[in-house]
């Protein structure tokens, strides 16, 4: 039956036989990649983070993804430092984890990424002299207050984003990595965005998205100089997540609360260099790169625009 394939193939126009071929490899091509998802989705094991180190390092540790890894990782028995600009929320936190897990240590550090960088980078460095820090969670971020055009981003939100989600991601990993490289190991995680990867653009939103772009491509980078050294550097990107950054209070099935994606998140942990952690996300992923750009790009132009419009009513509300 099989020779009998093979010779109608050969009798077939050379053109037929490279479509079948073309064919066959996009096929093969496809199902490797679905048995990939679905082995790193469902039935990978999660690494024991307690072979990096003790000590996880969370930026950003108050609300929302942040605070959901601050749990997480103390569930998993890492002791932790929470970096944060608040201090009765740092203490809040701290106090709200150690009741559930008495045995997790906590040291609390106050910077404003707003403020002086350089100063809280080295209050930093000195508070992790000494510690094994194996884990270093980079989630502090800020967005827009909502959707507007470039021209309408004023100077003091423009550096805002800037130093807040490129300068504090960059310098506290440069105060966190030496003590890795001398360990020897260590996980370095940075929290990207849906808007400046998994989505063509992000109009009305361009300085944010790009921030995370940067960030996107700074931990490809530090991935690859890293990997011989046993540093693990991977870029996780969520699209919508239950947070008051992202003006979303109800969870569901496609915008997992904090806690459950940073569940996802930790599981991913030491594998690819960029991922989608939450795996209903990544299926959004791959639908959306099926879609033609311009498509995608009018869909996320109107969204945006009615996401202005609100917040244009609320501020004219406020100024009445």
């Amino acid at each position: 039956m099989s020779l009998c394939f093979v010779d109608e193939l050969k009798s077939q126009p050379s053109w037929l036989l490279v479509l079948f071929t073309l064919g066959s490899l996009s096929f093969l091509k496809f199902l490797f990649a679905t048995l990939k998802w679905v082995y790193a989705s469902f039935l990978r094991p999660a690494k024991n983070l307690k072979k990096y180190g003790s000590w996880a390092l969370v930026t950003g540790p108050t609300d929302g993804i942040g605070k959901g890894f601050a749990f997480q990782l103390a569930r998993k028995g890492l002791n932790l430092i929470l970096v944060g600009r608040n201090p009765d929320k740092l203490k809040d936190v701290s106090t709200s984890i150690q009741s559930k897990y008495s045995n997790v240590q906590i040291k609390n550090v106050v910077v404003d990424f707003s403020g002086d960088i350089d100063e809280g980078v080295q209050k930093i460095k000195e508070t992790v002299e000494g510690l094994d820090v194996g884990i270093l969670i980079n989630n502090v971020g800020v967005s827009y207050p909502y959707a507007r055009f470039f021209h309408e981003v004023d100077e003091e939100l423009l550096k805002h984003l800037i130093k807040v989600n490129v300068e504090g991601t960059t310098k506290v990993t440069q105060a966190v990595l030496p003590g890795m490289l001398k360990r020897k190991k260590g996980a370095i995680v940075n929290i990207g965005s849906g808007a400046a990867i998994v989505i063509p653009s992000d109009p009305l939103y361009a300085v944010y998205a790009a921030t995370k772009a940067y960030i996107d491509q700074f931990s490809r980078c530090l991935y690859v100089e890293y990997k011989k050294s046993g540093i693990d550097v991977q870029c996780q990107v969520p699209l919508y997540v239950a947070t008051k950054m992202a003006s979303i209070k109800r969870s569901s099935f496609w915008v997992p609360s904090s806690d459950s994606y940073a569940r996802a998140g930790l599981r991913a942990i030491g594998y690819e260099p960029r991922c989608t952690p939450y795996w209903p996300h990544s299926l959004l992923w791959g639908l959306i790169q099926l879609l033609p750009e311009s498509a995608v790009d009018s869909w996320r132009l109107g969204f945006c625009l009615r996401i202005r419009k609100r917040g244009q009513l609320k501020d004219s509300r406020k100024n009445e």
